[in-house]
């Protein structure tokens, strides 16, 4: 039996609203959330554990310890999933060699990302959405190459909830391309991600949405201790990292500091993961990052891509970037067993609907603009046709300029609707709908004269 997501949807002819319909899950997507096994991902976990140590700098070639036993082992379970994939999942290791840069390289470093990439089913939809986790771990040293560093939940979560994604999604079909990462050189300043990002942004890659996991297994806080796995942190920017010089005359002019299009897949991110999670709530954070810190998505942001990061609710420093010791009865260490695997659970099964949801969807509309030859207190908003995918209708968003998300969607099938709401007091977007109800990224409008 379809759950359904209790967000109203009005449905507009004209300016008249009509009958309210609820937004049903698709039965693909509720399947794929549901085979999310905690079983799976403990394993990932365990496995990972067993390498002692995953720091960047240490062991490229035993085949037991290091980050290098550890990037092999993810590929090899990256093409495990390729057997029953019906070729459509590829397996490789992506490497690059860092020279000593007087930080955090201390030698020549060869570095490498354990990637996986499902090709998209419709040759012409070049479409690419990435999700990621780091592999590498530390202790409180950086630079400790030899001591174990279990890195359980920072970041084994975020590379075993991509592990399973790859797992599950590699049994359906979409009709654009996923990819599934982890990422190396995370703790020696986003290296493994930045080389990506530069990689993506120089061979012209359509990267539409890229979602970065990092420590999303761990469900309480060092000082607290409170116990909290019904919350979600999804971190945002709402200004672009990429040529905001350029852009910036046009945000103030519209009022759109809230609506980067990295902060547009935040909100799509609370959406769809609500919709398919039961018992989670994703919380937006206006930040790019936590305060003073830096992530995966980062190096994606700054190339102009859209990216976000997606992470548990309360960080716990007694088990991040410490030493495995014992102080004062207290446990320090990213150990297997301070984790949630309910919790990991649940956050993997987001990724796994936004990511289902945006492949399954038709690509965004095209010339979205808004009309502003008269003034009015209605707003007629017009578009075009998406390049990719079959759509059997669109819909218009709108929501208060102090709300932190859409408040009313408006459905219609045409590539124009009017609305009886003055865009002075309201803001505005439009995105795809497929067939099967799958939604596009929405477009914030730009000016029609």
């Amino acid at each position: 039996m379809k759950k359904t997501y209790s967000l109203l949807i009005f449905f507009t002819i004209s300016v008249s609203l009509q009958a309210q319909v609820v937004v049903n899950r698709n039965q693909d997507i509720d399947t794929m959330v549901k085979n999310v096994n905690q079983d799976s991902l403990k394993s990932y976990i365990s496995k990972m554990v067993s390498f002692g140590t995953r720091n960047t700098l240490s062991d490229i070639k035993s085949k037991t310890k290091g980050i290098g036993a550890a990037r092999n082992w993810v590929v090899n379970k990256f093409n495990q999933f390729a057997k029953h994939s019906d070729g459509r999942l590829t397996a490789y290791l992506d490497t690059i060699t860092f020279k000593p840069d007087g930080k955090r390289i201390d030698q020549p470093t060869l570095l490498g990302n354990a990637v996986a990439i499902l090709k998209g089913t419709d040759a012409n939809d070049k479409r690419v959405y990435v999700v990621s986790g780091h592999l590498d771990s530390r202790v409180t040293d950086v630079m400790n190459r030899s001591s174990d560093a279990p890195g359980a939940n920072d970041d084994g979560s975020g590379v075993a909830g991509v592990i399973e994604a790859a797992r599950i999604m590699s049994q359906y079909k979409f009709p654009a391309t996923i990819i599934f990462v982890a990422v190396s050189g995370e703790e020696q300043s986003l290296l493994g991600s930045g080389f990506m990002a530069a990689k993506a942004k120089k061979e012209n890659w359509n990267v539409d949405a890229m979602l970065n996991n990092d420590m999303i297994g761990s469900n309480n806080s060092s000082e607290t201790q409170i116990i909290d796995n019904t919350r979600l942190r999804v971190f945002s920017e709402g200004l672009p990292g990429f040529e905001l010089d350029k852009n910036a005359k046009s945000i103030r002019q519209f009022g759109l500091e809230n609506d980067g299009k990295s902060r547009q897949l935040a909100r799509y991110v609370k959406e769809i993961g609500e919709r398919y999670v039961d018992q989670l709530e994703v919380k937006l954070i206006y930040r790019n990052d936590r305060f003073l810190r830096g992530g995966d998505h980062t190096p994606f942001v700054e190339n102009g891509f859209t990216a976000v990061r997606i992470t548990e609710m309360n960080e716990n420093f007694d088990h991040q970037h410490q030493d495995l010791r014992t102080e004062k009865g207290i446990r320090y260490g990213d150990l297997q067993e301070f984790m949630d695997f309910e919790y990991l659970r649940k956050n993997t099964g987001v990724n796994i609907a936004v990511l289902a949801n945006l492949a399954k969807a038709p690509s965004s509309p095209t010339e979205v603009k808004v009309d502003v030859k008269n003034l009015s207190n209605s707003t007629f908003l017009y578009w075009k046709a998406p390049l990719n995918g079959t759509v059997k209708g669109y819909y218009v968003l709108m929501r208060e300029t102090s709300s932190a998300v859409w408040e009313k969607k408006f459905f219609t099938s045409a590539t124009e609707l009017r609305l009886p709401y003055s865009k002075d007091n309201y803001l505005f977007a439009v995105q795809s709908v497929g067939n099967d109800d799958n939604e596009s990224l929405p477009v914030v409008p730009g000016i029609g004269r």
